[in-house]
């Protein structure tokens, strides 16, 4: 019997720069009604995740930053930060390679430049960011970096393949074709969700993980049903024991009938 279904959030249950369905957010509340807990978890800012939370009647902690922050409303369940010095190599890195990089301090999305980049990020997202120098942020929690480049999947690609051994200390995800999120070691969906199934003492059986990006491989991982959905990358789908159909046709939906007898 599933008692906790963890989510990944874009790709998902939100269709790419749009919103989530009336059928998505019914389902979630029969979900809820039926006793099952319903977690988000995203890479997304907590700010902005917890709107979508709000939106969705869900009162259950948020994973947010690839599983760097749990909140319970204002509680703080579980956090992990890069360092102040782990986020200046990573600012050194991109200015290196000429590439932009947002920077999450405490909450807060910082961008050096009114850039196209940033600005198409924050439109997407419908969140808001501070243009500071990286050099005048207190960087005391940095809860993650994210290099963008909207013009070059394939450089993404290449940067992928380097940077575990440029960051070996690092945990870094190809988050969708034109993000690289640089966070802590133990700040991954899998560990997040882990933390959670002990907080409730619920076991990896009785948990349903579902994504569609190489980010969500970490989050399936602590599933006992793994299900991808029919957008998902093929590494993703491999991972899987179960494959739904698409984001836009409710997959997430589909899923959540097989498996929870909602």
């Amino acid at each position: 019997m599933i008692k906790l279904v963890a989510t990944d959030v874009d790709g998902t249950i939100i269709i790419p720069e749009k919103t989530f369905t009336k059928e998505v957010r019914d389902c979630i509340t029969r979900l809820d009604n039926n006793g099952i807990k319903v977690v988000l978890v995203t890479g997304r800012m907590h700010a902005a995740a917890k709107l979508i939370a709000q939106d969705l009647g869900l009162t259950t902690p948020v994973i947010s930053y690839q599983g760097g922050l749990i909140k319970d409303g204002d509680k703080t369940l579980y956090e992990r930060y890069l360092t102040k010095e782990q986020a200046e190599k990573i600012i050194a890195w991109g200015k290196e390679e000429n590439i932009h990089l947002n920077l999450y301090n405490d909450d807060i999305l910082y961008s050096e430049k009114d850039c196209y980049e940033v600005k198409r990020y924050c439109n997407n997202l419908h969140t808001e960011y501070t243009r500071k120098s990286f050099a005048d942020v207190e960087k005391n929690k940095v809860n993650k970096m994210l290099a963008i480049d909207y013009s070059s999947p394939e450089r993404l690609t290449k940067l992928e393949k380097e940077l575990p051994k440029i960051f070996p200390e690092l945990y870094i995800v190809r988050s969708t074709p034109y993000f690289i999120e640089f966070s802590n070691k133990e700040a991954s969906k899998y560990c997040a969700v882990k933390f959670l199934q002990n907080y409730w003492g619920i076991s990896q059986e009785e948990t349903l993980t579902i994504g569609d990006h190489n980010n969500d491989l970490a989050l399936l991982e602590a599933g006992g049903i793994k299900v991808a959905m029919g957008n998902a990358t093929d590494e993703l789908k491999a991972t899987a024991n179960y494959i739904t159909v698409s984001v836009t046709e409710n997959g997430f939906v589909k899923a959540m009938e097989k498996f929870c007898n909602i």
